[in-house]
């Protein structure tokens, strides 16, 4: 694994590029306050799908314009894209709008912005809808019905997978590497 630290603006952000060369990458994104190894497991099942991974250390104080740079510097022109938690939420803005450079999105723990979550609040009334495949895992943070709401921001295929974790990518890293692989599949 190779650690980059990336620069944008004043900031700094550290990357964990790993996996085979291939044309095909995912970008991770983790919840607030989730160690830099959180995705250690999914990443070893992306890798033996023959997927790159770039895998955001910590998203504090990470916007879309940011990782666009940092994509950037990565040489990283089209990427697959999941987050869970505050991550997720960062990803469905990230992603949000026209199809573009941005191929697929998986999430879970949180739902389209623009949807009311479990407590009722709206994150983002403005967050556009997606015009690319997303899959949302519901999970005990996340209820199934809540998660099926977003579909209504989704212009491209839309499916929910409910796994009873609180932390899909430690307690389920095998359910979430599966929905990841079947996103980057062209079948």
């Amino acid at each position: 694994m190779e650690a980059r630290r990336i620069a944008v603006g004043d900031r700094e952000w550290t990357v964990r590029v790993d996996g085979p060369e291939s044309r095909h990458s995912v970008l991770l994104l983790p919840d607030a306050g989730d160690p830099p190894e959180v995705f250690d497991a999914v990443c070893a099942r992306l890798h033996t799908s023959d997927l790159r991974t770039l895998t955001v250390e910590s998203i504090e104080g990470l916007d879309p314009a940011a990782i666009h740079a940092i994509l950037d510097e990565l040489a990283v022109p089209y990427t697959h894209v999941a987050g869970r938690g505050a991550g997720a939420l960062l990803a469905w803005q990230l992603c949000a709008g026209t199809f573009g450079r941005f191929i697929s999105l998986v999430v879970a723990d949180h739902g389209h912005p623009a949807v009311a979550g479990p407590d009722g609040a709206i994150a983002d009334a403005g967050c556009r809808p997606m015009e690319l495949p997303v899959t949302v895992i519901a999970t005990k943070r996340l209820p199934r019905a809540v998660a099926e709401t977003s579909g209504r921001y989704i212009y491209g295929e839309f499916r929910v997978v409910q796994v009873d974790v609180d932390n899909v990518a430690t307690e389920a890293d095998h359910e979430l590497a599966t929905e990841i692989v079947l996103r980057t599949s062209p079948w």
